[in-house]
């Protein structure tokens, strides 16, 4: 499967409710995957193109740390998942869990991971998060999940990248590159922030890799970044009042799909 085979694609985030053993846990697993498909069942009737799961409800978020309740908990949501539907599905782990995402993706045929710190160490919300892609992808092999896609966040939001400042959005999505992701992520400074239009420029003239929208797309302004990127994820525009944590409204997934299809027409 090829993530970049046709027009655009849109990827709808699921965000997964707290965990066991997270701060905030007040469901059953068995509520929290209910909650997970009826997400899914409303992205999948407004016709996206893949959707991702994510445990954001976990914080505060270890780093590349987490327990394997985190682990058997989203193979339990992530199976339920593929067991319902044929469209492309992707994982993340906050925070910077990338091999135990990868874990889950081969065990339950899932098609993509979101790999935070996949290149150049960075200060995130977590702490100090280092370069993982050389582990990460030996550890692709080793399981046997090379058909599994390595989508890379460069320069990722909610972080600072002051120790790498001298070094370009660009030099960064192309080490990325060079150390085989299968496309690179680009967010703006925080979720539901725009990504910088700008910055841009310089990946599209240089472009020989797969680039995602990461954080802030919207209905009103897709258009303005629909000729610069490969792929988009959204999660906070689709919720009640474009807020992450809300429940997903199903009037906003809608229009921003009609909006999507005016643009591929």
């Amino acid at each position: 499967m090829d993530l970049f085979d046709k027009n655009k694609w849109i990827i709808a985030m699921v965000h997964v409710g707290a965990l066991p053993g997270t701060p905030n846990n007040r469901l059953s697993i068995s509520d929290i995957v209910a909650n997970a498909l009826a997400d899914a069942d409303v992205y999948v009737e407004a016709g996206v193109d893949a959707i991702m799961i994510e445990n954001m409800h976990d914080v505060p978020y270890l780093n590349g740390n987490v327990g394997p309740e985190i682990v058997a908990s989203m193979t339990v949501v992530a199976n339920q998942l593929r067991a319902m539907y044929n469209l492309p599905i992707g994982i993340q782990i906050l925070a910077g869990a990338n091999k135990e995402a990868l874990a889950v993706a081969k065990a339950c045929n899932l098609d993509f991971i979101r790999a935070e710190g996949f290149v150049f160490s960075h200060i995130a919300d977590e702490g100090l998060m280092n370069a993982c892609a050389g582990e990460l992808m030996r550890y692709r092999k080793m399981i046997d999940a090379t058909n599994v896609k390595v989508l890379a966040d460069i320069k990722k939001k909610h972080s600072s990248h002051a120790i790498t400042s001298d070094v370009s959005l660009l030099e960064s999505a192309e080490a990325a590159s060079f150390f085989l992701s299968d496309g690179v992520i680009i967010t703006g400074a925080s979720t539901g922030c725009e990504v910088d239009e700008n910055e841009l420029v310089e990946l599209g003239m240089n472009k020989n890799f797969p680039i995602i929208l990461g954080s802030g797309i919207t209905k009103e302004n897709i258009s303005n970044y629909w000729h610069k990127a490969n792929a988009f994820i959204v999660g906070s525009h689709f919720k009640m009042d474009g807020k992450w944590e809300k429940e997903v409204d199903a009037k906003r997934v809608s229009e921003f799909m009609d909006e999507v299809n005016r643009l591929r027409q």
